[in-house]
């Protein structure tokens, strides 16, 4: 059946036009009144709808019963990344949320090819988001995680945000005698929330490595090959996640 995220508050029994995305989706897929569908405004669980109306640029549905569903880790896992060039960074949000992500800080890094800044900067967290929110449509999930404003790593930029700092520290390293991820939170609480930084192509420089150490992030390696920069990070959340 098809899903589509809507970004007005659902609530069973009402009847709501579609903002402008998913009608367009609807449109697309040729449905017709009368025909099922699912909707999710991303605060919890999912709404069988019914398909009333459609007019020209307008679609209208009927909205039914809630299902509480959640299809969310039992440990949230964030990750902080150097930004990867070209595609490769919209292939690591569309991955990192079917595998569950909860939250993509993108970071401008010193040896980072992509630069960002001002209003394409928040154009391209706007793709991302919208990147996100299709591969939930897709994988089933009812919650899109947070795509944060893109932010440089140097100096006290706050990129650590509010909403992870309680989680566990890990950065990816490749220096010599760092430990596995699984050593590193052996002994944390399956729950609790682990916030992982990982570099760009080039990746994290010596200075960024040092300052991430000191700010309380654990190094850690996956192990004897060298992993792509988006490779590297979806590794990380896999091994991290769970079911």
């Amino acid at each position: 059946m098809p899903r589509f995220h809507c970004s007005v508050p659902l609530t069973a029994g009402a009847s709501l036009a579609l903002p402008s995305g998913a009608a367009r989706h609807v449109q697309v897929l040729r449905m017709q009144p009368g025909d099922a569908l699912t909707l999710f405004d991303g605060s919890s669980g999912e709404y069988a709808a019914t398909v009333e109306r459609m007019g020209r640029s307008e679609v209208s549905v009927a909205v039914g019963a809630h299902q509480p569903v959640e299809r969310e880790a039992l440990r949230a896992v964030h990750l902080a990344v150097g930004m990867p060039a070209n595609e490769r960074m919209d292939w690591l949000v569309e991955k990192a949320t079917e595998l569950g992500v909860a939250s993509i800080q993108p970071l401008a890094t010193a040896h980072g090819v992509l630069r960002l800044a001002g209003e394409r900067a928040e154009k391209k967290r706007a793709h991302w988001e919208a990147i996100a929110i299709a591969a939930c449509e897709q994988c089933g999930r009812n919650r899109v995680p947070v795509i944060h404003p893109v932010r440089s790593f140097s100096g006290n930029s706050g990129w650590i945000d509010t909403a992870e700092s309680t989680a566990a520290r890990l950065v990816l390293s490749l220096a010599e005698g760092t430990r596995s991820i699984a050593s590193a939170i052996a002994s944390q609480a399956p729950n609790r929330g682990v916030l992982v930084l990982s570099g760009p192509e080039g990746g994290l420089s010596s200075t960024e490595e040092t300052e991430s150490i000191a700010r309380g992030f654990a190094p850690v390696t996956l192990g004897l090959r060298v992993l792509r920069a988006e490779t590297a990070a979806l590794a990380a959340l896999v091994s991290l996640s769970g079911p």
